[in-house]
């Protein structure tokens, strides 16, 4: 029987197409390996948003080709979608399929095309059979398989998450949404997802029910840009009334939000978090930066006054919901006051903790062509600065909860003494003693 290993790079999205890629293949025959040195295919599923991502998922290709010279390694991805020739030349990559093509790996791999007259069915055989195929096939070093990814519909979703691992049973990662409209002028994802699209309200219902009947109890919906849920199907849907459904017709146990956009944290949104404890107090809301004038330079639509209202109403109606940020540092022509604007802009917010990322210019966006860089040097004391404030604002909420009693799900990650288990507001716990994963927990925190 042949076997598979799965490497994932990337979002919560990449991590949900991943699970979904590795299902299919489980039912495609072949057996999934914990270990590359092992598998004869190994599939690479990569981040392109910035390019140390590039890099670590260039250093895992030639790693594994040192490693097992004898498997097929197949790279897909936001990287593949972006630059597959600059993939295919790396020595050991036999395919690089883009996210337009990802759902035909399994058949790919298996020999199993979509029409019955491919060759070598449960056989692998090479990627020449597809040319009469109506798929962008290009030869080099490696195979290509790409497409228009703006031309992807509903149809291009790979699924439900896989089941038949712990790490799925724990907190999996249900995509609901794929693609962005938005055109921020630093960022490179909506070139390599396409355009905003949605799974209908039914599929999404019948994918958590199947979730939870496979055992799971937290799930997190994810989307590139989750808020827009639903505003491209007819008739039009919203996130908050998916959510309604969720609690209504499932008996899932707790809902989790990957990164909503400010514009889509409401009264009404944020409201409906508080209704229901099943839904875990946690937002995450991309910042990028406190300074107006690098803010229209990003081409973010709000302004810091708007975002710090929203953050506000958050803390306001949720006192106790963990609220996280994205912020880029050593944007072009980003100034030392525009950095103390932001670092002070940050300071006077209840954020909880930040995700703090170095600005990368990537091919094909307009912040790539932009004049005055930062230095590196400086770009790494502002990302150094700002660190130290996120762990500043995580002790301060972290003291906050102390004493609190609060519901955690346990873990895959444990020790003789104890097992890590994770809060509805988002906070790492240990719990006493050695417990499975995907157990609930009443933890007493303390520092």
């Amino acid at each position: 029987m042949a076997t598979f290993f799965i490497e994932n790079f990337g979002c919560r999205v990449t991590e949900a197409d991943t699970s979904a890629l590795s299902r299919s293949l489980l039912r495609t025959g072949l057996a999934a390996v914990g270990d590359p040195r092992l598998a004869d295919v190994v599939v690479l599923n990569t981040c392109t948003v910035t390019h140390r991502a590039d890099a670590q998922a260039r250093e895992a290709i030639r790693k594994i080709h040192r490693l097992n010279p004898g498997a097929r390694i197949v790279v897909t991805g936001c990287y593949a979608q972006r630059a597959p020739e600059e993939l295919a030349a790396i020595d050991g990559v036999a395919w690089v399929i883009g996210n337009s093509h990802q759902t035909e790996i399994p058949d790919l791999v298996q020999g199993i095309g979509r029409n019955s007259g491919r060759p070598g069915s449960g056989n692998f055989f090479p990627l020449e059979h597809l040319a009469n195929d109506p798929l962008s096939l290009a030869r080099g070093p490696a195979k290509i398989l790409t497409g228009d990814i703006f031309a992807e519909s509903l149809s291009a979703f790979p699924g439900v998450p896989s089941t038949t691992a712990e790490r799925d049973r724990t907190r999996p990662i249900l995509k609901i949404q794929d693609g962005c409209q938005n055109r921020c002028s630093y960022c490179v994802i909506p070139l390599v997802r396409g355009q905003s699209r949605s799974l209908p309200p039914d599929d999404v219902i019948r994918e958590v029910r199947f979730l939870v009947s496979a055992g799971a109890k937290e799930i997190v919906l994810s989307g590139i840009n989750l808020g827009s849920y639903g505003r491209d199907l007819v008739p039009r849907a919203t996130l908050a009334a998916v959510v309604r459904r969720i609690l209504d017709e499932t008996a899932l146990e707790q809902l989790r939000f990957s990164s909503i956009e400010p514009r889509d944290i409401t009264e009404e949104f944020v409201a409906l978090v508080g209704s229901s404890n099943r839904i875990a107090p946690h937002f995450h809301v991309p910042l990028q930066s406190g300074s107006d004038r690098i803010l229209r330079k990003m081409h973010r639509w709000y302004r810091a006054s708007h975002y710090a209202q929203r953050i506000r109403l958050i803390r306001h109606l949720l006192p106790h919901a963990a609220i996280g940020a994205d912020v880029i540092v050593g944007f072009p022509g980003e100034t030392h006051g525009d950095f103390e604007t932001t670092a002070q802009f940050i300071s006077e917010l209840p954020f909880t903790y930040l995700h703090v990322f170095s600005f990368s210019p990537r091919p094909g966006t307009p912040a790539a062509q932009l004049d005055d860089p930062v230095e590196p040097m400086e770009i790494r004391e502002r990302a150094r600065a700002l660190r130290a404030l996120s762990e500043g604002k995580s002790l301060a909420f972290r003291s906050s909860q102390v004493g609190q009693t609060l519901r955690a799900l346990t873990l895959a990650r444990f020790q003789d003494n104890w097992t890590e288990a994770l809060t509805g507001n988002y906070l790492k716990v240990r719990i006493p003693g050695r417990h499975p994963a995907n157990q609930w927990q009443q933890a007493v925190v303390t520092l």
